[in-house]
């Protein structure tokens, strides 16, 4: 069965349950607790929920004075516009004055689909790693959304995360997903016995000895079609290694460069647009260590096509088969 629950009701999941114990964490939204899967939060702890209404400059800025007065603030806002109404106090409030605040943009990159570009967060990865002392996330499926918060809510660094509207699909389990902080996880693919057998590790647990033809990095919603892609290529006798690339910044460079160094090829996935995003990290990460040939695949720097998200996807190629032809014709033309 195909999984039924988006990111966003992670999230709120393993908010509430550690607000059953710790009376600091505190969650604010801007009319968006429906949206954000955030109001049996609101309901089951009234006194730790703020409603700013549709005010994003607000919402950021009294998590930061809530912040440090000793509490730690999640502050969910659709990423269309938390990471452009609220840039400047996302930059001063949070970044430069190192308060604890978590800004969970709901929705992101093309979720809103037809509602078009006013709706679209095409550009967040760029603007928000752009800002000193803010980290990036990009959770690929709900088990590593919850590793994630939960991880989040140990430390008192602000922090912004991109999670998508609809479900996403499964690429971990509850028994199996593997997380180290900062570190990307790491999956590998065999085709053995007609078909394709792929595992998953840290990176810090992972031995990058054998050589591929490609690796693909990925993050948030391109990891599921990176892990496709992988399987589909292992069926044509091609070897590619995924880097599931949650935390885009801080990039996990050891990984980077060690997956670079073992393959002929790096490939990048991202719903995001061609300028500034993990394609450009990757590259100067990959240019300035192990030169390879690096090939991003992302949005286009226009507005997208008018369609749900997935037909977007599949319309630019970001899909499974999508990104395994394009490494197929990339190893054609070698």
């Amino acid at each position: 069965m195909s999984n039924k629950k988006p990111n966003r009701q992670v999230i709120c999941e393993v908010l509430m349950e550690h607000a059953a114990k710790d009376k600091d964490i505190v969650v604010l939204c801007s009319d968006s607790r429906g949206s954000a899967s955030l109001t049996p939060f609101a309901e089951a702890y009234p006194e730790q929920f703020v409603e700013v209404g549709i005010a994003e400059q607000d919402l950021v800025g009294i998590a930061a004075g809530l912040a440090s007065c000793g509490k730690k603030a999640y502050a969910a806002s659709p990423a269309s516009f938390v990471s452009t109404r609220s840039y400047e106090q996302a930059k001063v409030d949070c970044a430069y004055s190192n308060t604890n605040v978590k800004l969970i943009g709901i929705s992101g990159g093309i979720s809103y689909g037809a509602l078009g570009m006013s709706h679209h967060s095409a550009q967040d990865i760029a603007a928000m790693a752009a800002i000193p002392n803010m980290r990036v996330y990009l959770p690929s499926d709900r088990f590593q959304t919850a590793k994630l918060v939960s991880a989040l809510l140990e430390d008192r660094k602000p922090a912004y995360i991109r999670v998508s509207r609809n479900p996403s699909e499964d690429i971990y389990s509850e028994e199996n997903c593997p997380f180290t902080m900062d570190r990307a996880a790491v999956i590998e693919t065999e085709f053995t016995g007609g078909q394709a057998v792929q595992r998953a590790v840290s990176s810090d647990a992972f031995a990058f000895g054998a050589k591929y033809d490609a690796a693909i990095v990925a993050c948030g919603e391109m990891a599921a079609p990176a892990k496709s892609a992988a399987a589909i290529l292992a069926s044509k006798g091609i070897r590619a290694l995924v880097l599931d690339m949650y935390c885009v910044k801080p990039l996990d460079t050891e990984a980077v460069i060690a997956a670079a160094g073992a393959s002929e090829l790096v490939v990048t996935a991202e719903e995001h647009s061609p300028f500034g995003g993990l394609g450009s990290m990757v590259s100067q990460v990959v240019g300035a260590n192990c030169p390879r040939r690096v090939v991003n695949l992302s949005l286009p720097d226009a507005p997208v096509i008018t369609g749900t998200d997935k037909e977007a996807f599949a319309y630019y190629g970001l899909t499974g088969e999508g990104i395994a032809d394009t490494i197929m014709g990339l190893q054609g033309g070698r």
